[in-house]
C-alpha cells in the first residue's frame, strides 16, 4: 500500500511548481502527459512507497517540465501549454486532497508577476537545490519565534 507525501505548489503565467517533501527519496519516477496527467512515485528513506497522480486544471507541455531531487525534496518545474493563470491546481472544482497546499514561500500573484521576473528562474531552483545547501526551512510553515513572543 502506498502513501502520500506533502504536495506543496504555486504558479506562475507560464508554469506550475509542485515541491514533494519527501526526505532522501530513491527511485524518483515522474511523468507528465499533454492533457495536464501528472504522476509521481518515489521510495521513502525506509523502503515505503509513495505515490499521487493529479489531473492538472491545464494542459501542459511534457517536454518543458523539469524534475529536480535534492536531499530533503522533489521540486517539480511544469511548462503550461498556454501562458494563463489557472483558477485552481486541478481539473475538478472539489476540494483537493489534505496532503496538497499552496506553497507560500514560492507563490506569486498575476499582479505582483511581471515585479517578480527575476525571482524562481528554473537555474536558481536548481541551484538551491545542490548537495546540502538548503535551509532547514525548505518548504516549512514560518512559526513565531516562541522567546521573541515572550519577550525574553
Amino acid at each position: 500500500m502506498s502513501r502520500h507525501p506533502e504536495v506543496l505548489w504555486a504558479q506562475r503565467s507560464d508554469k506550475v511548481y509542485l515541491t514533494v517533501a519527501l526526505p532522501d527519496a530513491k527511485n524518483v519516477s515522474v511523468k507528465c502527459e499533454p492533457q495536464g496527467l501528472f504522476s509521481f512515485s518515489a521510495m521513502g528513506a525506509h523502503g515505503e512507497l509513495f505515490d499521487f497522480c493529479l489531473e492538472l486544471y491545464g494542459t501542459i507541455i511534457p517536454e518543458g517540465c523539469k524534475t529536480n531531487v535534492g536531499l530533503r525534496n522533489i521540486i517539480c518545474s511544469i511548462q503550461k501549454e498556454q501562458k494563463n493563470w489557472w483558477k485552481r491546481l486541478l481539473k475538478s472544482d472539489e476540494k483537493p486532497a489534505p496532503y496538497i497546499k499552496v506553497d507560500w514561500n514560492k507563490w506569486c500573484d498575476e499582479d505582483d508577476e511581471s515585479a517578480e521576473s527575476d525571482l524562481a528562474s528554473d537555474d536558481d531552483l536548481a541551484e538551491g537545490m545542490d548537495g546540502d545547501e538548503s535551509s532547514d526551512e525548505d518548504g516549512m510553515l514560518y512559526l513565531p519565534d516562541l522567546e521573541k513572543a515572550r519577550g525574553i
